[in-house]
């Protein structure tokens, strides 16, 4: 059953206009009143309008009232959760391994929730065709795109991952049409990444953004728009744990819905690598 409506509002509310917000925050309090209401009731008990709703579901991505109403009505079947939880000085290591696992799966089922499967049809769509798709990132988001290209390659894929932000000018400058960028900002503000994507939209490269859910300078700047969960990071946490892992996990998803795409190329490629490295490691 489809969920996430009630953590795509908690996600978005800070960043909405204010007939929309309250919209939001009359939802996030009164969760169980949606499912048996229409737009305008929403709106006459938000003290704001109909048209107010509708501009909501669209802030949020959503395929209008209905799909928030599914989505919630997923959110309240759903067991209570215990939420993310930072370390405290002086924990223990089975409590740092308990919160660390149970932060873990938090931030990859969130992130699940904020799938947007036509996105992420169009992402795969193209991805495959790309003569070369150039993954940019700095700091933590860095390592995303390697594995991004890591795993594109042995798929005999072209694809590079620069953290040189003149090197990937030069490669967006000389870019052709079936190349693209993708651009990796967990909070879709790093400057670095906006200017590179400002850069591939003049040029008219396609891009594709993997940032936190919401609106960002880095994601209005992208053709498709793939998203991860965001909660409130604690100290630890902002240091790209949870957040690394649900980057990681969109990145396996394309990765894997590509390779189902082109099943019997895939498998023919990775053995191929596979034997290469045996190769290398072995000698034969």
């Amino acid at each position: 059953m489809a969920a996430g409506g009630l953590k795509m509002i908690q996600n978005m509310v800070e960043q909405l206009p204010a007939s929309e917000r309250k919209i939001a925050e009359f939802i996030l309090e009164n969760p169980q009143s949606v499912l048996n209401s229409t737009v305008n009731d929403i709106g006459i008990q938000a003290n704001t309008s109909g048209a107010a709703v509708i501009r909501l579901c669209k802030s949020l991505g959503l395929n209008g009232f209905q799909d928030l109403k599914v989505r919630i009505a997923g959110d309240l079947v759903k067991p209570v959760e215990q939420g993310y939880r930072d370390i405290e000085p002086g924990e223990s290591f089975y409590t740092i391994v308990q919160k660390t696992t149970s932060n873990s799966i938090q931030s990859i089922r969130d992130t699940e929730e904020m799938i947007n499967y036509d996105e992420l049809e169009r992402a795969v769509h193209t991805l495959l065709p790309a003569q070369n798709v150039h993954f940019f990132g700095i700091g933590a988001s860095s390592i995303i795109a390697k594995d991004a290209q890591q795993k594109l390659l042995r798929i005999h894929k072209n694809a590079t991952a620069f953290t040189d932000t003149h090197l990937v000018a030069t490669l967006i400058a000389n870019a052709s049409k079936d190349d693209v960028l993708f651009g990796i900002s967990h909070s879709g503000e790093t400057p670095e990444v906006i200017k590179v994507m400002a850069l591939a939209k003049e040029r008219g490269v396609k891009t594709i953004s993997l940032t936190k859910y919401g609106q960002s300078a880095v994601a209005s700047l992208a053709d498709i728009k793939l998203f991860t969960a965001y909660s409130g990071e604690a100290p630890f946490r902002s240091a790209a744990t949870s957040s690394r892992l649900s980057q990681l996990y969109l990145i396996d998803i394309l990765f894997l819905a590509m390779a189902t795409v082109q099943y019997e190329e895939t498998i023919h490629t990775i053995d191929k690598t596979r034997e290469a490295i045996r190769f290398i490691k072995q000698g034969k």
